[in-house]
């Protein structure tokens, strides 16, 4: 870790499908200890699908934490901790959109919050998307919006999308494809 800080123990405290929370002991070099949360995340992957006439399309969904619906890009858990987030971001697109899209283009990695979480989010472009079918989960509801990168810009500015994944995606491919 660091010649200041050293994690002496970790303690499991509830393990969940996607995360496990710990508590961390820690021991810092002038002598004092703290106990620190930590989440442990199996991982994410996101992706921004474009369609041919540059429009993004974007799934509105219900999240429990907030008690409504957000406007986000598609996303989703990787089955496992291994698994290449690539793979998870195709995988999400489809169910979640009903597209698919033969190459993905990485576009940025985000960390949600690294104050007490490990959570890595791969986020990836998807162009010349092909339609399929979505697969969506037993307890997901999602509708399907389309927007221009301006307009999602402007719901970020005036507060309506609020989601960091969402934000620093639109931001990322407005710099990277739109200047």
């Amino acid at each position: 870790m660091s010649e200041n800080i050293r994690r002496v123990g970790r303690e499991l405290k509830y393990k969940g499908a996607i995360l496990d929370v710990y508590t961390d002991h820690m021991e810092f070099a002038n002598g004092n200890t703290a106990e620190w949360d930590f989440i442990k995340h199996k991982g994410a992957a996101a992706v921004v699908p474009v369609m041919d006439d540059g429009r993004l399309i974007m799934v509105r969904q219900y999240r429990n934490a907030l008690d409504r619906y957000t406007l986000e890009i598609p996303a989703g858990a990787l089955d496992y901790a291994e698994e290449p987030g690539i793979a998870c971001a195709g995988r999400e697109l489809e169910e979640e959109t009903g597209y698919r899209c033969d190459k993905l283009e990485w576009l940025i990695n985000i960390r949600t919050t690294v104050a007490f979480c490990n959570e890595k989010i791969e986020v990836y472009v998807a162009r010349d998307l092909i339609p399929s079918h979505q697969h969506l989960d037993e307890d997901e509801y999602i509708e399907l919006e389309t927007y221009t990168v301006e307009e999602l810009k402007e719901k970020i500015y005036q507060g309506e999308i609020e989601d960091s994944k969402t934000i620093a995606s639109i931001l990322a491919y407005d710099a990277k494809y739109c200047r």
